[in-house]
Formats: structure tokens, sequence, C-alpha cells
């Protein structure tokens, strides 16, 4: 059940304490999904170390709350829908700072089994986590290229590792992993700087959203084969989500945003276990495709590889 308690919390390296260094311009970025939980937390200490952000939020409520706040300049924005994303590139556009970092943040969860949740909830889920970022990077790409800037996707580690019940939301995430790496390769002759964002389990309106989409849509209910998984998780979410302030998460992001040498990934991870397990299960991959196959390397050779890589510069 460690999965359910990660995916309900769901958005796990603690970071120290960052800056953004002086420059002569405010640099201008843009956070999509920045109502609540990270993306707000993201907002919020990016705007108060002096960048401007435009912060994308779908509600009138919540676009009124974001445009009271210093340096925020709320936007409207639906990630599943190119109408609004084609208008915030136009406004960003005329405002004259240009675009130096997009914060792909907006997503969504949901939890059950592989072989009875209906196509049409997976859809819906990509949708937002996986055609979300696509759309939102062709669409800025120009105005992050010319400024030489930073594209920041926000993943999960559940995208390294996955479990019963959580496959719908770790498909999602693992495919950020192959968008980060392709779209690096494809930035690096621009000057352009991407990086991944890995949390678990982090304070987050995630599982009460999903639990309220469960109700609506009951894709998965008592008569499941997966009875005991379903009763688990109803429980849960009656408790509320709850987890660290994901202040750790928005650090890692400045730290994408403004370090001269940014990581491709950031593990973020409030407790020692979940790190351990990201990691061991990384390294399971890793033994598994080494095992009884013509070319496998000895451990020694592993070894080797590993201590070479341990030596490379960050």
């Amino acid at each position: 059940m460690k999965f359910f308690a990660i995916l309900l919390g769901l958005h796990i390296l603690t970071i120290a304490s960052v800056s953004v260094y002086a420059d002569d311009e405010q640099q201008a970025v843009l956070v999509t999904g920045a109502s609540s939980g990270i993306g707000l937390r993201i907002t919020e200490v990016l705007s108060s170390n002096g960048y401007l952000v435009y912060a994308g939020a779908r509600k009138e409520a919540d676009l009124k709350r974001l445009q009271t706040m210093p340096n925020v300049e709320s936007v409207r924005l639906d990630v599943t829908v190119q109408s609004d994303i084609d208008a915030a590139v136009n406004l960003i556009s005329t405002r004259g700072l240009g675009l130096y970092g997009l914060i792909n943040n907006a997503g969504i969860t949901m939890a059950g089994p592989l072989v009875e949740v209906p196509v049409a909830e997976l859809e819906w889920l990509f949708n937002v986590n996986v055609y979300g970022p696509y759309r939102m990077t062709q669409a800025f790409a120009p105005l992050i290229i010319e400024s030489k800037g930073r594209i920041v996707t926000i993943g999960s580690v559940l995208g390294i590792f996955s479990g019963s019940m959580s496959g719908h939301y770790s498909m999602s995430k693992h495919a950020m992993e192959a968008f980060t790496d392709s779209l690096a390769a494809e930035m690096e002759r621009f000057g352009v700087n991407v990086s991944l964002i890995e949390p678990g389990t982090y304070a987050s309106n995630a599982g009460k959203a999903a639990s309220e989409r469960l109700e609506e849509k009951a894709y998965w209910s008592e008569s499941s084969v997966y009875k005991n998984e379903f009763i688990f998780l109803k429980l849960a979410q009656s408790r509320g989500s709850s987890g660290k302030d994901p202040e750790d998460v928005a650090k890692a992001v400045m730290q994408a945003l403004s370090a001269d040498r940014p990581k491709r990934r950031y593990m973020v991870v409030p407790d020692a276990s979940t790190a351990n397990m990201t990691i061991s299960k990384a390294i399971d991959r890793m033994l598994e495709l080494n095992q009884e196959q013509a070319y496998s390397m000895s451990r020694e050779q592993l070894v080797e590889i590993i201590d070479r890589k341990l030596k490379r510069p960050n």
C-alpha cells in the first residue's frame, strides 16, 4: 500500500535554500496549474525571489486571488484547451519581457486497476499530464529559445517505480522521463536547459480531486475484483490529503531556473524510505536489462561504469 500513500499525497533531495542571481532585468516565467498545491507554492517562492510569474489557472476565483500577489500576473490557462494556450502566448509576447522559464506543473491523478478502468479515463489523464506539457512546450518554445531559457517539468517518483492501482498515473509520469531526455537533446543547440523535478508525497489537493472524479464517474466500484484495494482507497481519501509543505519542490524549481549548470533530474523527497525505494527501483531496472542477455556485463564492469559516472562533473 506504499504506492497508494504516495499516489494520494502526490505531489519527494532535501534542498538548501537558493536565491535568484542578480540581473539587470526581471526574468519572467510561466507556471501552469498555479492555483493550489505545488503550483501555488512554486508561484509564491519564485515571485518572492524576484521573478515575474505568469500564474496559469482555470477558475475565476483563483485568477483573482493570484492577481493580488506581488510579482504575479494571473493567466487564464487550461493546458487541454489550445485557444487558452494561444491566448497566453499572445499575452506574454505583448508584455515585452519575453519568457525565461516554462514550468509544466499542471497535473491530475487517479487510481484503479489497469484491467478495469475505462480507456476514456486514461485519455482524460493523458490529456492533462502528457499532452498538456507537450502542447505548452510547443507553443512557448520560440520564446524560450529566444531567451536561451529553461523548461522545467514536474514529474513524480511514480514515473520511476509503480505498483498496484497506480499504473495510470505512473504511465503518464514515466512519459515525462522520455519527454525530458529527448527535449533536452533537441534544445541543447539553442542553449536551453531542460530539467525534470520528481516529487513524492507533499501536501496537495490532488487526492481530493481524484476522489471527486471517482465519485462522479464511478469508474471503480465495490463490485470490482479489486474490492479490498477500493475499500482501502476510500478509507484513505476520507482521512484527507496530508503531507509536507511542498516548499522543497519549489526550491528545486528555482535551482533549475537559476543554476549555471542545472541538473537534468531533481528527486525531491521528504523521507529516506521513498528515496531509497526510488533509487532501488532504478537499480533493479538496470540489473533486469543486464540479466541473461547476449552482452551481459560482469559485476566488475557494472561497478566500473558507476564509478566513472560518479566522477563525471554534474
